[in-house]
């Protein structure tokens, strides 16, 4: 069977399968997965029935509760699928994950109720990244049903720790040694095959004064107002961060944000303190190690101008930034040239601002790309905000590109 044939052959069992692959996606979409709080384990229980009715074997690795509690999560479960061809060829990883945020406010659909119109699929996860557990399962079913003589492996990773940084998810799983793959294909969120993302940093900044009635301020040290010295000294940064642009297309620039404030009893009290909570993204090019040390330094500083204020810094979350390895050519090459071809434009390899679980592949040496049903960009999707959805022919078409490329790392 010719090249053009076999990916006819692929081509035409997602299309004959793909109203299945939609009541996967929509079923999936119905188990909350809300992180917080982090009660995902039914939701992998779930998928791993789901998946049974295929003949795949998903094997349900329960995180140690004292770990997952300690990191503010309820419960996780992460699943491992080993699917075994002839000796001698590569192990591809395709990982998923299932944890997502809230819904929030605003949603015009069910954000559990996996409902379709015009052609779009709502949910929260619809797009990021449930639908990949679907592309992902799809394409290993299209490549076993093709009858081509196959080589090397497929692991199919479906965990739930990204949101919160991803050491309990692949990263745990890689370092437990459940798998060991050559090349990994973490889920996408945008046509282009990203091979590069920014880093992460993200600290807990307790600005400490002391309280007082409102009556009598001298008689206190409001860290309210040490705060806002901190939040002046970080806007600032940003300004100048926007001088400092990465090389890596589709990648701007470092950017600093304060995602979260609390503080304070009532109104007629000063206040004591008051915590800030700070998310740094940096650039490929930028080391971590300095940029921590320097915002640490720059927040203790604009602490110390109100006499009397302190303030300890905790970390939350250090992510490295994901930059492009040697190997990952076949994987680039063949997900760029069958993206390309199936979705009539041009599909290039590039970076993203984001920062993702991938990196944690990257770190131990094994090339990744970033690459699945995503939607033109996140922002058309909706994800992380209300309405969240797929276009179900984005679906249809990434499950075809990743079923050839597939083909092309794994066929004898």
């Amino acid at each position: 069977m010719s090249k053009p044939d076999r990916y006819a052959a692929l081509d035409a069992f997602v299309d004959a399968h793909f109203d299945e692959q939609v009541r996967l996606l929509q079923a999936l979409v119905r188990v909350p997965t809300d992180t917080p709080p982090g009660n995902n384990t039914p939701h992998a229980l779930k998928t791993r029935e789901l998946l049974a009715a295929w003949g795949f074997d998903a094997v349900a690795h329960e995180v140690p509760a004292a770990l997952v509690h300690d990191y503010g999560l309820q419960s996780l479960t992460n699943l491992v699928v080993q699917r075994r061809y002839g000796g001698g060829g590569r192990i591809v990883a395709l990982n998923a994950h299932g944890d997502v945020v809230p819904p929030g406010e605003g949603w015009t659909h069910d954000p559990y109720g996996g409902q379709i119109e015009d052609g779009r699929l709502y949910g929260r996860a619809a797009a990021v990244s449930k639908s990949d557990f679907t592309t992902f399962t799809f394409a290993t079913r299209a490549l076993e049903a093709a009858g081509v003589p196959l080589v090397g492996g497929i692991d199919l990773l479906f965990t739930y720790d990204e949101e919160f940084g991803g050491l309990l998810g692949p990263g745990w799983l890689l370092e437990q040694g459940l798998t060991r793959p050559d090349l990994e294909i973490a889920a996408g969120f945008s046509y282009q095959v990203v091979t590069a993302h920014n880093g992460c940093l993200q600290l807990e900044a307790t600005v400490h004064g002391r309280m007082g009635h409102a009556a009598v301020p001298e008689t206190a040290v409001d860290a309210l107002q040490a705060a806002t010295r901190v939040l002046a000294a970080l806007y600032a940064e940003n300004e100048r961060l926007r001088d400092h642009r990465s090389a890596v297309k589709g990648i701007n620039h470092g950017y600093i944000n304060v995602g979260q404030i609390a503080g304070g009893t009532n109104t007629n009290v000063v206040p004591g303190k008051v915590v800030l909570k700070i998310d740094r993204r940096m650039i490929p090019e930028e080391d971590p190690a300095q940029i921590e040390a320097a915002l640490r330094r720059m927040i203790e500083a604009a602490v110390a101008t109100l006499p009397g204020a302190r303030v300890e810094i905790r970390r939350l979350l250090l992510a490295h930034a994901m930059r492009p390895l040697p190997g990952n050519a076949p994987l680039v090459d063949a997900l760029t040239r069958h993206a390309s071809a199936l979705f009539g434009e041009t599909v290039e390899a590039c970076g993203t601002p984001l920062y993702t679980d991938a990196r944690l592949f990257a770190e131990r040496g094994i090339p990744a790309v970033i690459y699945g049903a995503g939607p033109r960009t996140v922002l058309e999707s909706n994800a992380k905000r209300a309405d969240e959805h797929i276009v179900l022919e984005d679906l249809r078409r990434a499950t075809k590109v990743v079923a050839r490329t597939l083909l092309d790392l794994l066929a004898a």
